[in-house]
């Protein structure tokens, strides 16, 4: 890794950029006409910046991720508390930034950085909101909106003008409906869509296709069912559930991200949140 003044041949800057010599830039690093890249931005080995992409403040960009137009990446958060602490944003390796994309550093009420996974895909005009943790091989679809202090597992996709609501948590393996307005927690595998949005049963198509075995999802069904039972309460079937199913990696993972939730608010059946009321 190298600063700007001392950059490699094998970096490519088109002359109508503007880069920060104090910017450090990978071997293989592409960057076309039009962008701005600033001084204390890192760009990793073989990233590329298509056309008129802004890499700003205390970013870090992993190796092989393409940003393309019109992509504002780094700015300062979107959050009228910040004062402009040196917070970050971390961007993961071969990741996919579509035009008009934009993500946010942390700020101090949030622990200071924003960090997103590897192999994930942002298409166009979708955010990631400051303080926000985003896993592995995530896809936020066109205009999807995370807000700030979102945490979104592994293996989620997030369908075209859903929007997350600040502080919630998304579970890994799940699946959330394209216009959903998500304001609670969804669990590991779930289905949700509409808004307000609600449990729709569990992604199982993406189960399928991620190869897990008909037996692990037959169980996770019977799970289900059994947790969004009508007799008794959440926690009551949680321990019933966890007394059925023991060491099973697939509901238990289940089981404690409830338990991690600590009482925050469970996306839910809409048949189980009418009951509830």
């Amino acid at each position: 890794m190298q600063d700007q003044g001392s950059v490699s041949m094998s970096v490519s800057i088109h002359p109508m950029s503007l880069v920060d010599p104090k910017a450090r830039l990978g071997a293989g690093v592409k960057i076309g006409p039009f962008c701005e890249v600033g001084p204390d931005v890192v760009l990793g080995e073989g990233v590329e910046l298509v056309s008129h992409a802004v890499v700003a403040g205390r970013t870090t960009i992993g190796a092989r991720t393409r940003i393309f137009p019109f992509a504002s990446i780094g700015h300062p958060p979107q959050d009228l508390k910040y004062r402009g602490e040196p917070s970050t944003l971390s961007v993961g390796e071969d990741c996919i930034i579509r035009e008009g994309v934009t993500m946010n550093p942390g700020t101090e009420g949030g622990g200071m950085e924003t960090v997103v996974g590897n192999r994930c895909a942002f298409l166009a005009n979708s955010h990631v909101g400051h303080d926000s943790r985003i896993g592995d091989n995530v896809v936020f679809s066109n205009n999807a909106m995370c807000a700030g202090h979102v945490t979104v597992g592994n293996f989620v996709i997030v369908g075209g003008g859903a929007g997350l609501l600040q502080f919630i948590r998304i579970g890994d393996h799940s699946f959330i409906g394209g216009g959903a307005g998500v304001t609670s927690d969804v669990i590991p595998f779930g289905l949700v869509r509409d808004n307000p949005a609600h449990l729709a049963g569990l992604n199982l198509v993406g189960l399928k296709r991620r190869n897990f075995s008909r037996e692990h999802i037959n169980e996770l069904r019977r799970a289900y069912r059994l947790l969004f039972a009508d007799e008794g309460t959440l926690a009551e079937r949680v321990e019933d559930v966890a007394a059925e199913f023991s060491k099973h990696p697939l509901i238990d993972e289940i089981l404690n991200f409830i338990r991690e939730g600590a009482g925050k608010p469970l996306c839910t059946p809409r048949e189980a949140t009418a009951a509830e009321r």
